[in-house]
């Protein structure tokens, strides 16, 4: 599979770094306007294509993926439109709220568009996307798309409607997990812990945690039997989480970037 990715900023770069270490693709080539970002990657990964030139990366490209500002989308699909082969190539949005329907208005016609939306935890082949197909794309351009984003962790086929809530679950709920992270370790510190070792017991909780509900299939409700019991401490905490209104906080943060 030949792919081309423009933009390698953090997102960009995150599924650049995914891809390139799974070794599974037969060609990777990055466009992007800061020639440093670009020299960083030919010497981490030696073997992928880079340019400054958007308009030449494309051609040639199996996928074409722009992991770009949603403001810089219609000015990017204006430069290389001359350029692309709709009848041939799979155009892929990465762009929060850029759907294939705003593809086609942009590009003036209807192709193999796709709409998704993974997180930085790509690098690490830990995304959890989610992938959209447009009306005009064919259920074999769908496979391929997702095929290439199982390289980068866990993917959802959803319908165009469902990706901005997977975003705000995923994509921007990632930092919302940094941010309990975060207030755990504060809560040891406060405790007596050094800040590594806040960190350390945090995330070791944390994927504790992934670990019980991945290996049993629990509801969390059940894993959170197991460990309260009448009058102990667990409970009091859960607690103190409810009147501090923790769930709404959370269901809230969700739902605030929805249009």
């Amino acid at each position: 599979m030949k792919i081309t990715v423009i933009g390698a900023g953090n997102m960009g770069g995150a599924l650049i770094h995914g891809w390139a270490k799974s070794g599974k693709l037969e060609s990777i080539t990055i466009a992007d306007k800061n020639e440093k970002v670009l020299e960083s990657f030919r010497e981490t990964y030696p073997f992928i294509s880079t340019t400054t030139d958007n308009v030449e990366a494309v051609r040639g490209a199996e996928i074409v993926i722009l992991v770009v500002k949603p403001w810089f989308m219609p000015a990017v699909l204006e430069e290389i439109k001359p350029a692309l082969d709709l009848k041939n190539q799979i155009i892929v949005s990465d762009a929060a709220n850029f759907t294939t329907e705003e593809l086609a208005n942009a590009l003036g016609t209807s192709g193999q568009f796709c709409y998704v939306i993974p997180n930085i935890a790509a690098e690490f082949g830990a995304s959890m996307s989610f992938v959209a197909k447009g009306e005009g794309c064919s259920d074999d351009s769908l496979a391929k798309v997702k095929s290439l984003y199982d390289l980068c962790g866990d993917t959802l086929v959803v319908t165009e409607k469902l990706v901005e809530p997977g975003m705000m679950m995923a994509s921007c709920g990632i930092a919302y997990v940094m941010r309990y992270i975060r207030a755990q370790m504060e809560g040891g510190c406060e405790m007596g812990f050094y800040p590594q070792q806040a960190k350390q017991i945090a995330l070791q909780t944390m994927q504790g945690a992934v670990s019980l509900l991945k290996e049993t299939g629990w509801h969390p409700e059940e894993a959170i039997d197991k460990v309260t019991t009448p009058g102990g401490i667990t409970i009091k905490g859960l607690n103190e989480l409810d009147h501090c209104g923790f769930n709404s906080a959370v269901i809230k943060s969700l739902k605030a970037g929805l249009k």
